[in-house]
């Protein structure tokens, strides 16, 4: 099946949200120009990876109630495949967004779309697509030069870095390096027992990339070798430079996904897909040198069963920090001691399937989840002294939901 979004007339195709008054663009013009917050939510569209196809239209925008964290729809950008994974600019004047699939060109690749934001309605407008370099990409970010997108290109093994233009748009990638390395077991030794979720270690599979807070550093999780690796990038070239320690060696099997830093940068936690596993380390920004430091489960000793990690997130302040575990269907939450390592606080009940990203309002005061199997986002009130979650008992409906990003209006 051909990419629908590849090579075509790039004006915005907008669909009113089922149940939402029809919001033309004078409407929005019109009005009030009080702050608001706008939710963007990505997810998988029929038009998916091999066997990832869902019930998804495209980019679903909301606004957020801040009282109550219920999301009110907008309207739908339709004309993009499988947006499952999404991030805004700084400064919010665009938002980028990865398609999930592998016939964007005759190279099986899959695509990144460039949006400008409206910064006072939310409204976006398509600027170009680009090729990821690589199939099926399944993150990316901005490094914290603002100069490039980088994005994590899952089936192909790779790592795309694609330049961002003056005006937002992008440009074909500068750089795509390909991981390589010896074929790792499907299972880590150290699972929950009675997991029978597998990993796919066949190959290079790169699940998330983003640079250290510093920006000094890109870090990549590779799923399918058990590996994180680090470079620096060459922000006049575009390219990347393998640090002294090109990549650190996880527990064979564990399938890290996802990391997320402290607001130093001093600290990295590591997430592992298929043993459900957080990887504690120091993280030093002067030579990108990762020391683990301790391990701690994502479930709690009473758990048995099949179940897959997927999101890691800190707390604004830094001082929780939240996973979420897909088929076990549960949130973590670790209190984030002095020296940096973590205590399991509690593992609560998602009140929904298959639990993807979470993402913190910008106010820091709801956490939201994606949850892909059940076509909803749920939400928790978060208690800023003990990092406790409280289920709001709001649902909102989104076919396939995997991604969020919030801003402010203007």
């Amino acid at each position: 099946m051909s990419c629908n979004i590849s090579r075509r007339a790039f004006a915005s195709t907008l669909v009113a949200a089922a149940g939402a008054p029809a919001l033309s663009r004078r409407a929005m013009a019109d009005a009030p120009a009080k702050p608001r917050i706008i939710c963007y939510i990505g997810g998988y569209t029929q038009h998916g990876p091999p066997g990832g196809a869902g019930n998804g239209q495209g980019i679903s925008v909301f606004e957020m109630n801040p009282d109550t964290s219920s999301l009110s729809p907008l309207m739908t950008y339709v004309d993009i495949a499988s947006p499952s994974f999404l991030v805004l600019s700084a400064d919010n004047r665009h938002l980028y967004a990865l398609s999930e699939i592998n016939d964007f060109n005759a190279n099986q690749e899959g695509c990144v779309t460039a949006f400008s934001v409206n910064r006072s309605s939310g409204e976006l407008t398509k600027l170009n697509v680009v090729r990821s370099g690589g199939a099926v990409p399944a993150h990316l970010s901005i490094h914290a030069s603002g100069k490039y997108v980088m994005v994590a290109n899952y089936m192909g093994g790779t790592v795309g870095i694609l330049p961002i233009h003056p005006d937002g748009s992008l440009g074909d990638p500068t750089d795509v390096v390909h991981n390589t390395g010896p074929r790792m077991p499907d299972r880590a030794s150290d699972n929950p027992p009675g997991n029978f979720a597998i990993s796919d270690h066949s190959s290079a599979h790169v699940h998330m990339v983003a640079s250290d807070p510093s920006g000094r550093f890109v870090l990549a999780c590779d799923a399918g070798l058990d590996r994180v690796y680090v470079w620096t990038l060459d922000t006049h070239a575009g390219r990347l430079v393998p640090a002294k320690t090109p990549f650190i060696a996880m527990t064979p099997g564990s399938a890290p996904r996802h990391f997320a830093f402290n607001e130093k940068g001093t600290m990295i936690y590591i997430l592992g897909e298929q043993d459900s596993k957080v990887v504690a380390a120091t993280f030093n920004p002067q030579t990108g040198e990762i020391v683990p430091q301790q391990t701690v489960s994502t479930v709690t000793p009473h758990f048995r069963g099949s179940t897959l990690a997927a999101g890691i997130l800190l707390s604004p302040q830094g001082r929780y920090l939240y996973v979420s575990n897909r088929l076990g269907d549960s949130l973590a939450s670790f209190h984030v001691n002095d020296d940096g390592t973590l205590n399991l606080v509690d593992e609560i009940w998602m009140h929904a399937d298959y639990g993807r990203s979470m993402m913190f309002d910008p106010s820091g005061n709801f956490l939201f989840c994606a949850n892909q199997r059940s076509d909803s986002v749920t939400s928790f009130k978060v208690n800023a002294q003990t990092g406790v979650l409280d289920f709001t008992w709001n649902f909102t409906p989104v076919g396939s939901p995997t991604t969020f990003a919030f801003m402010n209006t203007i």
